[in-house]
């Protein structure tokens, strides 16, 4: 092809992959705004009761404030104000441009050319599987800083209520102070748990998405639309919040413990010690802290993000997905 032909071809056929990643980061970003004040419960749940807190007592003499889902979001609403139910909004949607766009460009990738479809145009539960937790661990190993600071902030109205000081002014602020202390590498603390929790996760929402549409396109009288894609996207939804939500709970935990001045951890020493010390603590069901705003935030949360992708996708004139 001439580059004169090149160039009178459409935006995403001349760059195909840059134009799916910039749709996917647009989807991700509305979906991220509509449910974050979910996410944001569902983090402050699943820190209550965090038996190696209060046997470093670190809590000594603090009550826990809430106790489930609905006053938890009621208590920071009455006691924050409504705005910190987007506390941390603006890290999260810079977590999305890199996660979203990360693993959706890899999942294709791996799919229609690595991979490969079967004979009917169909893609093998085992290929799905395979291409869902290395695209959402590839995704989330490069956005995990910016899941660092997101989980950081949503505390910080928790850290005012308990009287002690604000740790940082802003998202800038936040990533030069986490540098400062703890180097490249306090950046990525945690990242181990948060790639595990990614690929669980991808595992539910991208695997089970297009394995659901495309056995619905395949198998019933159903077409390629925004009914089958709200069937597919609710299924990963429910998926997905079963896998990820006990990886999840150490995820966060991990990274919102306090550090020395090395950037270590003084209440964990790796994502296992932490889940061997809250099932030990806590017990089992302590690693599905915040199960039901997970799954309230990932059901929705699925289900903006996939028809807007595939709207968007239609609009711009790039095959469904």
């Amino acid at each position: 092809m001439s580059p004169a032909e090149e160039k009178s071809l459409p935006l995403p056929e001349r760059w195909p992959r840059a134009s799916k990643f910039a749709l996917s980061v647009c989807a991700a970003a509305v979906a991220e705004l509509v449910t974050f004040p979910l996410d944001l419960t569902k983090t402050r749940l699943q820190v209550q009761g965090e038996a190696a807190v209060h046997r470093s007592g670190v809590a000594a003499g603090q009550t826990v404030p809430y106790r489930g889902m609905l006053r938890t979001a009621a208590g920071i609403v009455q006691e924050e104000g409504l705005q910190k139910l987007w506390q941390g909004a603006t890290p999260a949607v810079y977590r999305h441009i890199v996660y979203s766009g990360v693993r959706m460009v890899v999942y294709e990738h791996l799919r229609d050319s690595v991979l490969g479809r079967a004979e009917d145009d169909s893609f093998p539960l085992w290929k799905a599987v395979v291409g869902g937790m290395s695209a959402g661990a590839i995704g989330q190993f490069f956005a995990s800083p910016t899941d660092l600071v997101k989980v950081q902030m949503q505390m910080e109205g928790k850290r005012k209520l308990e009287g002690k000081p604000l740790r940082f002014r802003g998202v800038h602020h936040a990533f030069m102070k986490i540098l400062s202390e703890g180097g490249i590498r306090g950046l990525w603390a945690g990242w181990v748990p948060n790639v595990q929790r990614a690929a669980l996760v991808n595992m539910g929402d991208l695997t089970t998405y297009d394995s659901v549409k495309h056995f619905l396109l395949l198998n019933t009288p159903l077409v390629d639309n925004s009914l089958t894609h709200s069937v597919a996207s609710c299924c990963s939804g429910l998926v997905a919040a079963v896998l990820g939500t006990p990886a999840d709970v150490v995820k966060t935990r991990i990274m919102n413990q306090p550090r020395d001045k090395h950037g270590r951890g003084l209440l964990y020493k790796s994502s296992t010690d932490c889940l061997i010390q809250s099932v030990r603590g806590e017990g089992f069901l302590s690693l599905y802290k915040g199960f039901i705003p997970t799954w309230m935030r990932m059901a929705p949360w699925s289900l903006v993000f996939w028809l807007t992708y595939e709207q968007i996708r239609r609009i711009c004139g790039v095959s469904s997905f």
